[in-house]
């Protein structure tokens, strides 16, 4: 499997409170993680830092012979876990009250990826010319769309945009997601934030995901396509190709954080 990552500050924000992690040959498996952490008094950077690292804690104890359900299982109890943990340390320390952060993972093998999510960092697949997001908006916009309040047009300039209406360390309990999807040789998973998602159209993700050049020159492509659109919120892009034929199979990783 070939992977590729990278995050930036974007060009409006001192710090960034995203965070990623792309771990290859994790028991078997590739693993990734996507946090974008919210809070005053630098709470979103510790509260990110935190569910990625915990995550991973967690996910050693994934092996290559455990069965469908129990991967399921193992990302679900990693993510409410990191809950647990995040929300004890913040409840503890009156500067961090409130602070969380929103998580997608992903257990990936050559044959299907199990993803676990809260909050609005999304997964998507592209197979076939195609692209597909596989997780759901936990937002106050994609509510507003479901109820048929506002449409998916005027959500994406919606002032409300950024709002979650749930996230990894901000309640004592907290419903984690869990999607299924099998892939083929030549598909590629992005996880990434709304850095990307809210400012980057899904034709246009498609189109340059779609581009025959390496995987690092689409993840920063990507990740310029957001600066050339304003860079208003920090950016997280993670690809994961399903390709192990592939030479340069591995990670390669860039971050910026000065929001320059």
């Amino acid at each position: 499997m070939q992977t590729a990552y990278r995050t930036d500050a974007g060009l409006v924000r001192l710090i960034n409170e995203d965070r990623a992690a792309v771990r290859d040959e994790w028991n078997g498996f590739t693993l990734a993680i996507v946090a974008d952490g919210m809070g005053g008094h630098q709470a979103g950077e510790i509260a990110s830092t935190m569910a990625i690292e915990l995550v991973e804690t967690e996910m050693r104890a994934v092996g290559i012979d455990m069965t469908l359900e129990e991967r399921k299982e193992a990302v679900r109890r990693a993510i409410a876990l990191a809950n647990d943990q995040v929300y004890e340390f913040a409840s503890k320390q009156a500067r961090y009250q409130g602070m969380g952060t929103t998580v997608v993972t992903a257990l990936a093998t050559s044959r299907d990826v199990v993803i676990g999510h809260i909050g609005d960092s999304r997964a998507y697949l592209v197979s076939r010319g195609t692209i597909r997001q596989l997780t759901e908006d936990h937002s106050l916009v994609n509510e507003l769309v479901k109820s048929g309040q506002i449409t998916p047009e005027e959500a994406n300039v919606h002032p409300l945009r950024n709002v979650v209406t749930r996230a990894l360390g901000t309640d004592k309990q907290v419903e984690v997601d869990i999607v299924h999807c099998d892939w083929q040789c030549g598909d590629i998973l992005l996880l990434c934030s709304d850095g990307l998602s809210g400012d980057i159209e899904e034709r246009e993700m498609l189109g340059i995901i779609s581009d025959d050049r390496e995987l690092s020159w689409k993840v920063d492509r990507l990740i310029g396509r957001a600066l050339e659109e304003g860079g208003g919120d920090n950016i997280t892009v993670v690809l994961l190709a399903n390709d192990e034929q592939a030479e340069g199979r591995g990670t390669n990783k860039a971050e910026r954080r000065d929001g320059a």
